[in-house]
């Protein structure tokens, strides 16, 4: 029934519908994933379950987008029935990978003491490996993150349940559940442990070559696990000097390469890491306004120095947009929106440039209409409308704009 039927197409107009998977695209989508459990084995069968796992998270989280409870509860059984399918096989019964996603399932759906189980089931059987075993890090960090979320204030934080995991992360031995308070000499001690790794890492990744930096996920782990134990035992500023000080050593790293061979090596190795450090950093800034008073200029200057750098980030400019819808004054990011898609050829600078306008609009047709019912405003906001068309002209007419049906989908959508 037509090309929209494999997995799910998102509809422009934003209505109550537009979310949700057709029953054609779910049916082979599903078909794939059990043709292929039968014919992989080993890793590439315990790689196909955390895509599969990962698949049926985004529908959950679909689910809770839209608000819709019934379809939540149903989609929710379903997942969690798979996840525990895929636990029980006997290959994937350590397969840290699997039991962290499957712990964030269970919080997603509100669980969060049947997910705190999961979670601590699976550290206490990971062994202790310590900040040097990736998958643990990886797994300490976003239970960490999780329970950070559900502080409302930083009172309090320094013997909170988030501490004690990356207290325990650092310790290297084995792993025992919360039970309430946290010691300071544990926190010190751990300071010092997460201080040395890091330098560790750091100082090896200058001096080696390409094929000895074989993992930058886990410097990036180290980095977010050692920045949020910072944040929570001493505060925001030193969580923020510490993703300063990772991300002049990657870009340093990075113009070493360069220097040395010729290539450009700052491109090929450490992007992804330099780019997630910073995704991280913007992050915890965002966070942190949320449940304190803090300033907005050092995450607007976060924001801007690494949309430069990454003008094709989504993330990074979804929390662009989200900042500049506060305040008043429209012309300074319309100056950085002009200036980014003048130095870039990637198209996501001008589809957030017409989203930014496009919010504005809404916003002031909402305003000129209030209480008037549908009784259109006398003097309509013409400025706004010719501005988003001018965007779009100039949008068509860049090469990757040309052959992308999302703009022309978009463009035609605002004529109407």
């Amino acid at each position: 029934s037509g090309f929209n039927s494999i997995g799910h197409m998102d509809t422009m107009s934003g209505g109550r519908h537009q979310i949700g998977h057709y029953k054609e695209g779910e049916e082979f989508i599903q078909n794939v994933f059990q043709v292929l459990s039968q014919i992989l084995t080993g890793k590439e069968k315990s790689n196909l379950a955390i895509c599969w796992l990962q698949y049926e998270i985004s529908k959950v989280i679909q689910c809770l987008q839209a608000k819709k409870k019934k379809k939540l509860k149903a989609q929710g059984r379903k997942s969690k029935k798979l996840a525990k399918n895929f636990l029980k096989a006997s290959d994937n019964r350590n397969n840290l990978s699997l039991w962290k996603l499957y712990a964030y399932l269970e919080w997603l759906l509100g669980n969060t003491d049947d997910s705190r189980k999961v979670f601590d089931t699976a550290l206490c059987t990971a062994g202790t490996g310590g900040l040097k075993s990736a998958q643990l890090c990886s797994l300490s960090l976003l239970y960490a993150q999780l329970e950070v979320e559900l502080l409302e204030t930083m009172e309090g934080a320094v013997s909170s349940r988030a501490v004690h995991i990356l207290t325990k992360l650092a310790e290297n031995g084995p792993y025992v559940p919360y039970s309430g308070q946290v010691s300071p000499v544990n926190v010190l001690k751990a300071r010092k442990t997460y201080e040395r790794a890091l330098q560790d890492y750091l100082s090896q990744t200058a001096d080696s070559d390409q094929d000895q930096v074989n993992d930058t996920d886990q410097l990036v782990n180290l980095v977010a696990c050692y920045a949020l134990f910072q944040y929570l035992t001493v505060g925001i500023d030193a969580a923020v000097l510490i993703y300063t000080q990772a991300s002049e050593k990657l870009e340093v790293s990075g113009s070493q390469k360069y220097e040395n061979t010729g290539e450009n090596f700052g491109i090929l190795n450490f992007p992804t890491a330099l780019e997630a450090v910073t995704l991280l950093h913007t992050n915890l800034l965002r966070f942190h306004m949320k449940i304190s008073v803090y300033p907005l200029n050092p995450l607007r200057e976060a924001l801007t120095e690494a949309l430069k750098r990454y003008p094709s980030n989504q993330s990074l400019w979804r929390s662009y947009i989200h900042i500049q819808r506060k305040s008043h004054c429209a012309s300074k990011a319309r100056r950085f929106f002009d200036s980014v898609t003048r130095s870039t050829n990637s198209l996501e600078p001008w589809l957030f440039a017409i989203q930014a306008e496009q919010m504005r609009k809404k916003l002031t047709e909402k305003v000129q209409r209030a209480d008037v019912g549908e009784i259109h405003c006398t003097i309509p906001e013409t400025g706004l409308t010719n501005r988003i068309v001018a965007l779009f002209e100039h949008a068509v007419q860049s090469e990757n704009g040309t052959h992308c049906p999302l703009l022309w989908r978009m463009y035609l959508n605002f004529m109407v």
